[in-house]
């Protein structure tokens, strides 16, 4: 039989470590594959030959869209990112019956419902494992392997550089700012590190779980996204001494209202394993009504792990080029016509449990006057911990966990307090989950 051709736009980071690990384990994925798969030609503006033994051996231009047209490659593989012109580049593959693989969770978020419809209409596959937690077979774990299953909700660590920043505030107490330059110098965070600690890199990936969970079209515009730029060094030890960790999480959860889309620094019981994940690392935790919770953990980012889930796809796809498409495994788990319009909810509309750290005036009954409010609001308090004030100081700390409430509750209290005369800046307010799986 002959062997699959495969072009490659991108040499890069990941790009290269596709190009590696395909020609190094080219034996074992025949294996597995049951044909032979090729790079043949690639696309990309500037690589290093040094890195990629091999590279002499086929095609290499500048022009990416000579791969996605070119009559004799099977399967085009996008590894360049971004929106544009990535979105262009896939649909041209499409037109002209390529099938996709791609690692790129912004175009997928925002474009995936236009481009597996384009794909349906011609018979072809689009893989994105690599779009989800690098080399975390999350995506095949969801839709595959838990298909016999009702997924209620599931968590997820899904940016590596959120995570490093967190894990260092609570291990060394650095300050946010100082942690962030480390990871720029370290090659965890970009010059413009925006869509990693604001939360954007981490709601695309939630986007996709959420739709291959709950077959749901791609909603990106529908995610509460919250950062961690406003963490204190105080706010880690202050969850640390109440039991808690402070993680950058994305959130979904199918109630009767909807589906909870939302990503922001979350505390968590420091008992639960995914606390436990710390650094780089990404993991994501799944709760559903047949196998119960069930836990992937791994690398989320860099060169050979997310290619590990590129070459993984092309493999998946060489093995149904023979298939009849209405017997693939569908894009986004479920059936496309069986893709439900279940509404997202406003994140007022959600009810969880808070953390809320505001600096008060050191006399008597300003916690009264807060807790009064809290109460008149329905919110009971589940603990609090009020510090010593400095020498000199006559202003203290005061730290309050609730009991589950809903946002719009929580919101009204929150300005309430704020207007207290005895209530100095704005009240910090972290959103508290237990993660029970009862």
């Amino acid at each position: 039989m002959n062997p699959v051709n495969v072009g490659l736009l991108g040499l890069g980071t990941v790009g290269g470590g596709t190009f590696n690990v395909l020609n190094r384990n080219a034996e074992e994925i025949v294996r597995r594959a049951g044909r032979g798969i090729q790079i043949t030609h690639a696309a990309a503006r500037e690589y290093d030959p040094s890195r990629l033994p091999g590279i002499d051996a086929i095609t290499v231009s500048n022009d990416a869209f000579a791969v996605a047209t070119d009559p004799a490659v099977d399967i085009v593989v996008e590894l360049i990112g971004g929106y544009e012109p990535a979105r262009e580049l896939v649909l041209k593959a499409i037109a002209n019956g390529k099938h996709v693989v791609t690692a790129n969770k912004a175009l997928i978020a925002l474009h995936g419902n236009e481009i597996f419809a384009a794909a349906q209409d011609k018979g072809v596959m689009v893989a994105f494992e690599a779009a989800v937690a690098g080399g975390i077979p999350i995506i095949k774990a969801i839709r595959e392997g838990l298909a016999a299953n009702e997924i209620e909700w599931l968590t997820g660590i899904i940016n590596g550089t959120g995570n490093f920043i967190l894990t260092e505030m609570r291990d060394k107490g650095r300050d946010f700012d100082d942690v962030l330059k480390e990871a720029q110098q370290l090659g965890y965070a970009e010059a413009d590190p925006t869509f990693d600690i604001e939360g954007i890199d981490a709601a695309h990936k939630l986007t996709i779980l959420a739709s291959i969970a709950f077959g749901i079209p791609l909603q990106f515009d529908r995610v509460y996204t919250e950062g961690i730029s406003h963490i204190t060094r105080e706010d880690v030890a202050y969850a640390e001494e109440l039991g808690y960790r402070i993680k950058h999480l994305g959130f979904t959860r199918r109630t009767a209202m909807g589906i909870e889309l939302r990503v922001h620094p979350t505390l968590i019981p420091e008992r639960r394993l995914i606390a436990n994940v710390d650094g780089v690392m990404n993991a994501v935790l799944v709760n559903a009504d047949a196998v119960g919770p069930t836990l992937y953990y791994g690398a989320g980012a860099g060169s050979e792990p997310t290619a590990s889930a590129v070459v993984a796809d092309i493999i998946d796809v060489t093995r149904t080029l023979t298939v009849d498409p209405g017997n693939r495994v569908p894009h986004l788990a479920f059936q496309p016509h069986a893709l439900s319009d279940v509404p997202i909810m406003d994140m007022e509309e959600v009810e969880t449990a808070y953390y809320l750290r505001l600096l008060a005036t050191d006399k008597p009954g300003v916690l009264a006057d807060v807790t009064r409010i809290l109460g008149d609001s329905g919110l009971c308090i589940e603990a609090i911990l009020q510090k010593e004030p400095m020498a000199g100081v006559d202003e203290v700390p005061i730290i309050m966990l609730t009991h589950t409430v809903g946002e719009q509750y929580m919101n009204a209290a929150i300005e309430q307090i704020e207007t207290l005369e005895t209530i100095h800046g704005k009240v910090t307010r972290i959103r508290l989950e237990h993660l029970d799986c009862d």
